[in-house]
């Protein structure tokens, strides 16, 4: 069976899936690698409006030096397959009285058991790299076996799958939020077991929700959890009867020990790019022409040194350098006490 490669993008509403499924796709056009859009998401009804343009391949080189999706406008976008051929929320919330949750829930568990339906529309769109948008209900990750079961029969049925888990960048602001992000990481990548990869979406806004406690490689890393604990106990917004909780959703990350995060800024072409490495590195893609067993070349080529610079340069272009003395200042008492 030839084997078909798929990214699939999943995540909490509003962090960034559908954008990030756009900028995959014109990245991929202008990298003259063949890609198609999947659909799953019965909620949306009708893609935003993103630029479109026709590559001229004596052009390509340049255009990937200036790439900027926002600079790209404005034809309504259409997906190759999507989900709304077969069902849609509002249809369903209609027939059934379902609420938006009880609806989307519904509609998964029907494209589960309708799974010759997809398979057979993806044979329209066969020897093309697939970018999977789903929809924005956690539950479907994390307790609900419906969308474990479509990426398993997709495997069955010869597609190496990579998902990309969207999580809010500015979630790191804040210690709660980022404590409550790892666990929905951690669930989600137990619960599908398939390659994953946590993305930090939007990090080039994360400086408008407020600054960061410590260096960025400090959250993508997943490092020592007991100084975010520290600081949370000196944050008079959080209830002490909820130390405890913290404690141990951060003790069982730490278990664990497999939860970590890129980053993504979609205007950026060096972001995305590094995102699609990572991609290809985990779900085994190889250009047409080339052999497979070259991806094993990719994988032994990559080393930590190469990705802890990246994160230092994102740090650098988006967030600016940080003052170790702040730290300091977080978690020595003060002299009155």
């Amino acid at each position: 069976m030839k084997a078909q490669f798929a990214c699939v993008l999943l995540g909490a509403p509003g962090s960034g899936k559908t954008t990030a499924c756009h900028g995959l796709q014109q990245f991929f056009q202008l990298t003259k690698r063949d890609c198609a859009v999947v659909n799953i998401d019965p909620a949306n009804d009708g893609p935003p409006c993103v630029r479109r343009f026709v590559v001229d391949p004596h052009l390509s080189l340049i255009l990937f030096y200036l790439w900027r999706p926002s600079c790209i406008l404005s034809h309504r976008y259409s997906c190759d397959v999507d989900i709304a051929e077969l069902i849609t929320l509002e249809d369903v919330m209609r027939e059934f009285e379902f609420g938006p949750n009880g609806g989307l829930i519904y509609c998964m568990e029907y494209l589960e058991k309708n799974m010759d339906w997809l398979l057979d529309r993806l044979k329209a769109v066969e020897d093309k790299y697939l970018i999977f948008d789903c929809p924005g209900q956690v539950e479907l990750y994390t307790h609900n076996n419906s969308m474990r079961n479509i990426l398993q029969t997709l495997e069955k049925n010869g597609y190496r799958i990579c998902i990309l888990h969207m999580v809010d960048a500015h979630l790191c602001t804040d210690a709660s939020k980022y404590i409550s992000s790892l666990l929905l990481s951690l669930k989600t990548m137990l619960h599908l077991s398939q390659p994953h990869i946590n993305v930090l979406s939007k990090i080039d806004l994360i400086q408008t929700y407020g600054r960061l406690t410590f260096n960025l490689d400090f959250y993508t890393e997943v490092q020592d959890l007991s100084y975010l604990l520290e600081g949370l106990k000196n944050d008079a917004e959080v209830p002490p009867r909820f130390a405890k909780l913290n404690a141990a959703v951060c003790e069982l990350v730490e278990e664990f020990g497999i939860v970590s995060y890129t980053t993504l800024c979609i205007e950026d072409r060096r972001s995305i790019k590094s995102l699609v490495d990572l991609m290809d590195r985990a779900n085994g893609w190889f250009g047409k022409d080339e052999e497979e067993g070259s991806m094993l070349w990719a994988v032994a080529g990559s080393n930590y040194l190469k990705y802890f610079e990246e994160i230092q340069d994102v740090q650098e272009r988006f967030i600016g350098p940080h003052d170790i003395a702040d730290d300091e200042a977080v978690f020595e008492p003060s002299s009155e006490s």
